[in-house]
């Protein structure tokens, strides 16, 4: 099973998702990003998720998440290494999103299930179902802790049957769902879907990542990856073991922050978020700032 990006499988391999540079205005500046996609995929990365969570997509116009897509595309130079986020509060407007995903060339989409409330299953499969009606291929994400609804395995599994979803990120944080997705639906790719889980989920059968700390470290987090996915633990291990104590920040309530900060102490331009998300203070930062010091005295980049 080939664990790298293919424009068969365009979901596979280290998918960033991007963080989005904003100036001191606030306003998206997106001449910076599209220099950040560029450079993401010189340094090894295979693709970019814009418009998920990292990338801020609930504080942006309509307008400005349009536009993030297609600089996207252009900047990552084939549309088909694009997957931005399509979730929106209702499935009609998520839908809207991946007509435009279409239209600009993307090679597949990421879709939270509802989030508004606790949906049950016939509401998940129908809003899968509605989204996949566009024919690009979705990939379900899976993150209990902010939608209060569980894509279990045996969920995803009947999501997959229905044809709705092509591959999972899988954020549970829970390894042992790996085994039971492959029982159940071994078809459906399983990608790492928190980078502090990465090495067990690579064990464990995992095809790709979408990933938040390459936005600070791409090469480290690329080599990191090619040895675990390869059962290469002889490199994988030490590699992680290096990088935990800034890839745990990937699945914290400021890791949005985390990361922007991570870049600019790595010489990148993370820069500010938008509100209501405001700077790291007090032992927060200093806990950021310690890990990603130590990172670049480790020579990661």
């Amino acid at each position: 099973m080939t664990t790298t990006w293919n424009t068969d499988r365009p979901w596979r391999g280290i998918m960033v998702a991007t963080t989005l540079p904003f100036r001191e205005d606030l306003s998206v500046d997106h001449d910076a990003y599209a220099e950040h996609v560029a450079w993401l995929i010189a340094n090894g990365c295979d693709g970019v998720v814009p418009n998920g969570s990292l990338g801020e997509y609930q504080t942006l116009t309509d307008a400005e998440r349009a536009q993030v897509v297609r600089t996207a595309v252009e900047a990552a130079g084939d549309g088909a290494r694009v997957m931005p986020g399509v979730a929106a509060y209702g499935s009609a407007q998520s839908r809207r999103w991946a007509e435009q995903a279409a239209e600009a060339g993307c090679g597949s989409v990421l879709l939270l299930p509802p989030n508004t409330y606790r949906a049950d299953a016939t509401a998940v499969r129908a809003h899968y179902t509605e989204v996949a009606g566009v024919g690009i291929p979705v990939v379900a994400y899976n993150n209990p802790f902010d939608t209060k609804v569980d894509l279990t395995p045996d969920l995803l599994a009947r999501l997959h049957a229905d044809g709705s979803v092509v591959a999972v990120k899988e954020f549970s944080g829970d390894v042992r769902r790996a085994y039971e997705i492959a029982e159940l639906a071994p078809e459906l790719d399983l990608l790492i879907g928190a980078d502090d889980v990465l090495l067990e989920l690579a064990v464990a059968g995992a095809v790709g990542w979408i990933a938040g700390y390459p936005n600070a470290f791409p090469t480290s987090c690329v080599a990191l990856y090619r040895a675990a996915v390869a059962g290469d633990l002889t490199t994988a291990l030490p590699l992680y073991k290096s990088l935990h104590s800034l890839l745990r920040w990937d699945s914290k309530t400021e890791f949005v922050q985390s990361i922007k900060l991570s870049m600019d102490l790595a010489g990148r331009t993370g820069g500010p978020t938008r509100p209501p998300r405001h700077p790291l203070t007090g032992a927060t930062e200093a806990a950021v700032r310690t890990a990603t010091e130590k990172a670049v005295a480790a020579g990661h980049h």
